[in-house]
C-alpha cells in the first residue's frame, strides 16, 4: 500500500500573497494606519531592533499584507488589496513624492519550473489597475520549495 502522505508530498502547490509596503525615514505610521483604515500586518521603526538577531533597522515601515488565504488565486489578493486601498490611491500617491510606496506579489512553488506544465499562472487585467493609478512597477518574488524526491518503483 502507498503512503498518501508521500503522494502529497510530490503533488505541485502554489501558495500566493500580495504586500503593499510604504517605506522611508520619517513616516507617521499611526496616520497611515488611520488613513487608510488598515491596520498594518507589520512596521518597522528606523533605530529600533527586531527579528532573533535584533538587527539594527535603518528604516521606517509600514507593511499589509492581502487578508486572502494564501492557497486563493494571485488574482484575488491583488484584488482584495487594491479594494482595500482604492479609495485612498491619492494619500499614496502623495506619500509616493516623498517615500517608497510598493506593492509585492509572492509566489511560492514546488514545482520543477519550466520542466512542469502546471507551472502557468495567470493574472487578471483587472488587476493590474492597481499599479498604473499607483505608477508603481509590478514586483513579482517567485520561492521554490525542494519536493521530497519519489523513490524508484
Amino acid at each position: 500500500m502507498s503512503n498518501p502522505s508521500a503522494h502529497n508530498a510530490n503533488a505541485v502547490s502554489f501558495h500566493f500573497g500580495a504586500s503593499l509596503l510604504i517605506k522611508g525615514d520619517g513616516l507617521d505610521l499611526d496616520e497611515i494606519s488611520r488613513t487608510l483604515g488598515l491596520a498594518p500586518n507589520n512596521i518597522s521603526q528606523k533605530g529600533k531592533r527586531y527579528g532573533h538577531a535584533q538587527t539594527l533597522c535603518d528604516f521606517d515601515a509600514w507593511y499589509y499584507n492581502s487578508p486572502v488565504g494564501k492557497e486563493r488565486p494571485l488574482d484575488e489578493h491583488i484584488v482584495a488589496l487594491y479594494d482595500a486601498v482604492r479609495p485612498h490611491i491619492g494619500y499614496l500617491l502623495g506619500l509616493k513624492q516623498k517615500f517608497e510606496v510598493s506593492v509585492s506579489v509572492h509566489v511560492n512553488s514546488n514545482s520543477f519550473w519550466f520542466k512542469e506544465y502546471h507551472t502557468l499562472f495567470e493574472v487578471d487585467h483587472r488587476c493590474m489597475g492597481l499599479f498604473a493609478e499607483l505608477g508603481i512597477p509590478l514586483r513579482v518574488f517567485v520561492t521554490i520549495t525542494e519536493r521530497v524526491k519519489e523513490k524508484d518503483g
